[in-house]
């Protein structure tokens, strides 16, 4: 029975535990194989213009599956802890989509605005070989996905603060991971509106929630900007507060009694289906007793 309930807990868990599996052998891999292989491939799957621009499409995916140094291996178990309550909640197929949206989508609008930035030379011809391997752009996304699964009260805060954050770190570091975490975190939260309203908060969900949202701020943020907290604080306020002034003001116009001077295409068809007055109705309009009748 025990091991049932273990086998279908781990089932459940499925592409988290298949995906940090796959960072873990292949971080294994690069470091058995030495700094120099490493370097290779790190170089050859970066999501960088030079490779994009030489058809290297490939590296839109491999680039998830590596990562710059050893880091993965102490952020491993945030990372479990944010794909595991999105998996719990959203369901697998969608973590993957939110992970892919961000991770494909964030690095093509990045390297566009690179591109443009190159050509008109605000930024060095260098930037095109930048080294750009991660998971931080689909992390950002899964952040941005579990918007679906916030209830309702809290959703427009947590949206808030964390859109706030990440335009904040963007304007303050003024690099193109950055941007691209802004953008990863958007496309995750447009992406989610069109997961619906799931429910099955339990208290274990809650602290995988915490930790790996807490895991989502450090990618975002890294710590680099002391300050971010109090403004993602204040994006949240901010956003509640738009969000009530949207729905009362809809709920007010929902509620506006129709009135008589509202005349619209429904009284002209009542008015079309009413049957032609009669001799009897003709003496009581007025318009009959001091024209017509009064000749």
């Amino acid at each position: 029975m025990v091991a049932s309930r273990i086998l279908v807990s781990l089932f459940a868990l499925r592409v988290t535990l298949a995906y940090c599996a796959a960072l873990v052998v292949v971080a294994v891999a690069l470091l058995v194989l030495g700094p120099d292989a490493q370097n290779s491939v790190v170089a050859r799957m970066s999501t960088n213009l030079h490779n994009l621009k030489h058809g290297r499409l490939d590296t839109l995916f491999g680039s998830a599956f590596v990562t710059d140094g050893g880091l993965i291996f102490a952020s491993l178990p945030g990372l479990v802890c944010l794909l595991a309550v999105a998996e719990l909640l959203l369901h697998g197929r969608r973590v993957v989509l939110a992970f892919l949206l961000g991770h494909v989508g964030a690095t093509l609008i990045v390297a566009v605005g690179l591109a443009v930035a190159i050509h008109m030379g605000w930024l060095p011809t260098g930037t095109a070989r930048a080294t750009d391997v991660g998971i931080s752009y689909g992390v950002a996304a899964v952040l941005g996905a579990l918007t679906a699964a916030i209830p309702n009260r809290w959703r427009a805060a947590w949206t808030g603060w964390w859109i706030a954050i990440a335009v904040l770190v963007a304007m303050v570091n003024k690099d193109f991971t950055s941007v691209g975490h802004t953008l990863a975190l958007m496309l995750g939260v447009v992406l989610s509106w069109r997961f619906g309203s799931p429910a099955g908060w339990t208290p274990t969900r809650l602290g995988l929630l915490a930790a790996g949202a807490w895991f989502g701020y450090l990618v975002i943020d890294g710590a680099s900007v002391p300050i971010a907290p109090v403004v993602g604080l204040a994006g949240a306020v901010i956003a509640v507060g738009a969000h009530r002034l949207v729905s009362g003001s809809a709920e007010h116009a929902s509620h506006q009694p129709r009135t008589a001077d509202n005349v619209g295409p429904e009284n002209d068809e009542y008015d079309r289906h009413q049957p032609p007055a009669g001799p009897l109705q003709h003496l009581h309009d007025p318009l009959m007793r001091h024209g017509q009748l009064a000749c």
